[in-house]
């Protein structure tokens, strides 16, 4: 039992209290087993009250709910049975208000720390922006990238007198180990499907990811890069045209029973399933 609990059952209850209940309870006719029961608690409790033996009733605010139960029950006044008891009530806990802030006090919070830290995302970005953009640091490189195959543009031819031959102010040329590049070859064919009717499609990619699944509809059309295929099932594959670029291709290598499966080829050649 705590403190505030013995304060409660310190400040004692009008004697006679117990014993008006246990008249009352006499007088209605009932007896301790049959308030029990109507009431639905324990006989001790009505044994307790009548004694006014309040410790052993538990906190005083359950000893307040019990009394003003049992004096409901005999016809006695509720407040007036509870005050006689000496229970005092359950004082709430205090609120304590938190320190107010102001208003002005509070933006000025808010505008320093979005301040600092657009400080701190500006230090970081600008010099990485500066850093990708040399002209911006007046820096310019006159020299001039060249293979060391190509001939020098103004060279003296072999067998030229020196002093007969202008001297001419050329551009300073850097010699580069990088070959010539050739030019790239064309991007390999997509593959296309078109529908001319329903067809159940599966598309996969070389890794066996799920790039497509599911029913189509006539004349739905679907692309895929090159080398983003790697299998394709086909439901109802007659009505499916397949295209490797602008070609079609000829199903009947991979169909059976109009389910046509096959896989795709780093170089975009189609070519059946083997399970």
């Amino acid at each position: 039992m705590n403190s505030e609990h013995d304060n409660a059952y310190a400040s004692g209850g009008e004697p006679g209290v117990g014993e008006r209940l246990r008249k009352a309870r006499i007088a209605a006719g009932l007896s301790i087993d049959e308030v029990s029961a109507r009431l639905k608690m324990p006989v001790r409790v009505v044994e307790a009250m009548e004694s006014e033996d309040w410790k052993r009733l538990g906190a005083p605010v359950y000893v307040r709910g019990q009394l003003r139960s049992y004096s409901r029950l005999l016809g006695l006044v509720t407040s007036t049975t509870i005050a006689a008891s000496g229970i005092a009530p359950i004082e709430p806990t205090p609120i304590v208000a938190r320190s107010y802030t102001p208003r002005m006090a509070r933006w000025f919070e808010q505008g320093k720390r979005r301040l600092v830290y657009i400080i701190l995302t500006a230090a970081l970005v600008v010099p990485a922006w500066l850093a990708t953009k040399p002209h911006i640091m007046g820096r310019t490189d006159p020299a001039t990238v060249q293979s060391l195959d190509a001939p020098l543009v103004g060279a003296p031819t072999v067998g030229a007198t020196d002093a007969a031959t202008p001297v001419v102010n050329e551009p300073t040329v850097v010699a580069s180990m990088t070959p010539t590049l050739s030019p790239r070859p064309a991007a390999k064919s997509a593959l296309v499907l078109r529908l001319t009717g329903d067809s159940w499609v599966q598309v996969q990619a070389p890794d066996g990811r799920t790039i497509e699944k599911g029913l189509l509809s006539a004349g739905t059309m679907r692309s895929y890069a090159a080398g983003e295929v790697g299998r394709v099932t086909l439901g109802n594959a007659s009505a499916v045209v397949v295209q490797q670029g602008d070609r079609a291709q000829d199903l009947a290598p991979f169909q059976r029973a109009n389910v046509a499966r096959f896989t795709v080829s780093s170089d975009g050649s189609l070519a059946p399933v083997r399970d």
